[in-house]
This record gives C-alpha cells, structure tokens and sequence, in this order.
C-alpha cells in the first residue's frame, strides 16, 4: 500500500495590525474606547439570549432573496430560524477570484465560532457571510496573485468601470486568459472541483455577480450562508437605519470627531479619517455610488442607500441576530469608532472578535526550504537570503583571493592616508574621496562574483522564487496577497480540514 501524499501544513500566526488594532485586541485601550465583547462562555450565553430576540422573529422572510440559501446553509438557516437563534457574520468585499486566503479564513472562524456558540449554549447560531458586492473599490477587485514552483503571478483586469461603480454593477468583460492563468498555477492537482469553480463563477456577468456565485459554491456546503448586500431586500431593510443616520447625520459627526480625538489622545490614529461635511451613508444613483453630505441628510434622495464602513455594524446588528462580527486587524480598528456612531444614535455597541490568521505551508514550499537550508521566516527578506546563499555558492579559492585583495586595497588606502596626514600633503577629505571611490568599486566586483555564482546554481534560484514567493509574496504577509483557489485545488478537503481545525482552536478561545 503507497503512502499518502504529503499535506500542506497550515501555521497559525499573530493577526498583526495597526496600534490601534492590537491595543483592541490586547483589551488595552481606556474603558470608554475599548470595544466590548464577552469574556466567558456566560457571558456569551448572556450576550447570546440578549440578541436572539433584539431582530424581529420574520427576519428571514423579508432577507431571504438576499441570501438565496441552497444546501448545508439552507438546512442550518432553517433550524436557526425555527428557534429563534442567532448568527455569526463576516464578510469582505470582491477580489479577483474570491480574493486573498484572509477570505477563506474570515469564514472557516466564522463557522467554528458559530459551532462552538452553539455547543456551549444550546442555541442555534449560523455563519453568514456579507459580500459586499456593493463596494466599489476596483482597485482590490481587479487584482489576484498565484503562487506555484514557478514563483509570484499577477493577474489585473483592466476594464475599468466608472468611478463610484458598485461591483455588482462592473462588467466581468473577458477574462479567459486569467482563468487559463489559474489554471496553469493550479497544475495536474487532483481537486479540480475547486479550480472549476472559480472559472465557471468568472466567465461571465458583474464582477461581483461572480464573487457572489464564488462564494455560494465554496461556502455554502460548509454550512456557511452567503449575504448579497447588493440586494433590494438588504436595501428595504437597511433603509430605516440608514435613514435615522441621515437625521442624526450632524449628531454622529460631532460624536465621531470627538471619538477621533479621544483616540489621539491615547496616543493612537484613528483606522477612518474624520470626513467632516459628509454623512455616513451612500446613495446609489444611475448606478454610481455617492456619499451625501451633511446638508443631503435632510433629504435623503428615493435611491437605494448603503452604509459606510463605520455604519455596517450597526445596520448588521439591527437586521440580523448577529452576536458578534468576525474581523481583520483593520475591521477591529473601526469599531473603535463605529461604537461612538452606536452611542450617537441610541443603539447598542456591536460585538466585533478578531479572525484566525495563518499561513499555509505547501509540500512545494517545505522541499525546496529544505534543500536550500533556510528557516520560512528568513525569506521576508529576501534579498538577504539570496546574498548568504550566493556567498556559499562561490568558490572558496574565488573568496579567499577575494577578501585578500579586499583588505589589501582597504589597508593601503589608510597607510596612504596617514603619510598623507602626516606630510599634510593634501586634505584629508581628497583620501577620504579614493577611499569611497574604491570601496565602491569593490562593492561592484563583489555583486558581480555573487551574481555569477547565483547563474551558476539554477535550482538554487528556482527554490528561492518559489518558496518566497509562496511564504512572503512581495515582501508581504501570505493570507494578505495570495489568492487560495490554487492552495485549495492542491489540498482538497484535507486542507480545509486542517484549516477548520485550526480556527476552531482560536474560536474556542474567543469563548473563553
């Protein structure tokens, strides 16, 4: 019998951020600042009981369009519905090809964490993913990097919409040069199911038509309900929110001033600059996305509203029973803000809990680390990596004659410049200016010896592209750059399990 293929390795790591997001997450800002959550299971069973019936029983009925459940998200809405129990959100908006791996993990926390609410109290909770298909951030939407043994791919879709556009309203246009791209970095990997997914969801429609679609296929046999909050029935709902923010639109600026200056004189910057003469909320018009002003508020237009970052919560928290909103380090920043919003209108402060962040290290990844006998971290900088290794690559008899005539040419030129000195024959700096001359030169020499030494190990250079690439893509952390259709295809199931494994350890410690 063969053994079975090896498995990625999944790390879980420090979801990072800003000072002020990790102040949040240490629990270290001053009382009135720090976002509340819930510290024990208690707690949470208290929290929960609490939001279970703050949302009308008909919720569901009047959001079902916008969730169109089908499957295991079907089956699990429906028994939270019938016992009245709550939910679990987070959410992103639209990447290219459903985006970084941080989506992925923002709903696997999502679902373990509904589990684990579930199992301590007895009440039925579901995940629910927001897609924010109402964004129109193109920049974020329109990018994708793939990492296979070949190294860093970008793809970037170029037709460009008009600004303001939401992407539920941005045409796909062609993009089957990118999926045949996808499907190149995915190789002959054995869970296609994934790949097709992805090609199918993005040949053709809106650009966030095709994350919607994305997401329905690969959460929803988790369990996880995807939310459009592109909508009519999200608009119906929201609108009275969002219609009490337009009133008390002056209200809340002063409220979010202040807050910006009480978070300065804590000694941090706020995640959302103060956008003083504009409300929190955008009206979507002829299909372009505007923010009303301060002096709209008192007439909010008939167009269908949509709220600002620091308004979601609150909207979430007044249309569903959520308990608590699943974030990234710059999410959990917000809130800081968004609960000075909640006080401004008489609401109650929305419970945010940061997501599980990891990396996944690939078979690809751990063979050539190991031939180049380097530790994962050590590939952030990679340029440093790439001298060390080229110095091993150089001949010693290269390197001794090398690092002679270095320190020849350096100790002449200070016996040069101590005669000098002595005679006080010249400046000194005319000594100082042959010694940097020469030094540079040197320093050239030395990268040329390296470079042809690095030419000269072609596998060595290969390993290095792939394994920064896969760990440290651009310098940057994996989950925030690297698209995961790829991973997935590769692992199948079995990452997915590991993964869930994973972030349910993390949920069980959001619990307390």
């Amino acid at each position: 019998m063969s053994d079975s293929p090896p498995r990625a390795r999944v790390v879980t790591e420090p979801l990072g951020g800003s000072p002020l997001s990790l102040a949040v997450q240490a629990g270290k800002l001053p009382a009135a600042l720090q976002p509340w959550r819930p510290a024990t299971v208690a707690e949470w069973r208290a929290h929960v009981e609490r939001c279970r019936l703050a949302v009308p029983a008909d919720w569901f009925a009047r959001l079902k369009s916008a969730f169109n459940p089908a499957g295991a998200a079907a089956v699990r809405l429906e028994r939270v519905i019938k016992a009245r129990g709550v939910v679990v959100t987070t959410g992103q908006q639209p990447g290219l090809f459903g985006g970084p791996i941080y989506t992925l993990s923002k709903a696997l926390t999502a679902l373990e964490l509904a589990d684990a609410i579930e199992q301590s109290t007895g009440i039925p909770a579901a995940p629910v993913f927001w897609a924010a298909t109402d964004d129109s951030d193109f920049a974020e939407a329109s990018v994708a990097w793939l990492s296979d043994v070949d190294g860093l791919h970008q793809l970037t879709h170029s037709e460009k919409p008009p600004a303001g556009t939401p992407m539920s309203g941005a045409a796909l246009g062609d993009l089957t040069a990118h999926i045949d791209r996808l499907r190149a970095a995915c190789g002959s990997a054995p869970n296609t199911e994934y790949l097709e997914s992805a090609a199918k969801a993005y040949s053709a429609g809106t650009i966030g038509g095709a994350y919607l679609n994305l997401l329905h296929d690969l959460l929803e046999p988790l369990g996880i309900a995807v939310f459009d909050a592109s909508s009519s029935a999200y608009h119906d709902a929201a609108r009275p929110v969002l219609l009490d923010a337009l009133t008390s639109a002056a209200k809340i600026s002063s409220a979010a001033s202040a807050r910006a200056v009480a978070i300065r004189d804590a000694g941090f910057e706020p995640q959302v600059e103060d956008d003083r003469g504009l409300s929190l909320v955008f009206a979507i018009e002829k299909g372009i996305k505007r923010r009303l002003s301060v002096a709209e508020a008192g007439k909010p237009p008939a167009a269908a509203l949509a709220p600002n970052v620091l308004l979601r919560p609150l909207v979430e928290r007044e249309i569903l029973p959520t308990i608590a909103y699943v974030a990234g380090p710059g999410e959990i920043a917000y809130f800081v803000q968004s609960n000075a919003v909640a006080e401004a209108l008489g609401r109650e402060r929305p419970v945010v809990v940061p997501r599980w962040s990891c990396s996944v290290v690939e078979p690809f990844v751990e063979r050539a680390a190991g031939r180049l006998g380097v530790q994962l971290g050590e590939l952030k900088d990679l340029h440093a990596v790439e001298k060390r290794l080229a110095r091993t690559a150089v001949p010693e008899s290269v390197m001794k004659a090398w690092s002679h005539l270095n320190e020849q040419v350096r100790e002449s030129v200070r016996a040069l410049g101590r005669a000098v000195e002595e005679s006080k024959l010249m400046p000194a700096p005319v000594i100082q200016g042959l010694h940097n001359s020469l030094g540079h030169r040197l320093g050239r020499a030395e990268r040329r010896i390296l470079a042809a030494a690095k030419r000269r190990d072609e596998r060595v250079r290969r390993d290095l592209i792939a394994a920064a690439a896969a760990i440290w893509p651009n310098g940057k952390r994996q989950e925030r750059v690297l698209n995961f259709i790829p991973m997935l295809t590769r692992g199948g199931e079995a990452l997915v399990s590991d993964m869930r494994k994973a972030a349910r350890a993390h949920a069980k410690q959001l619990l307390g």
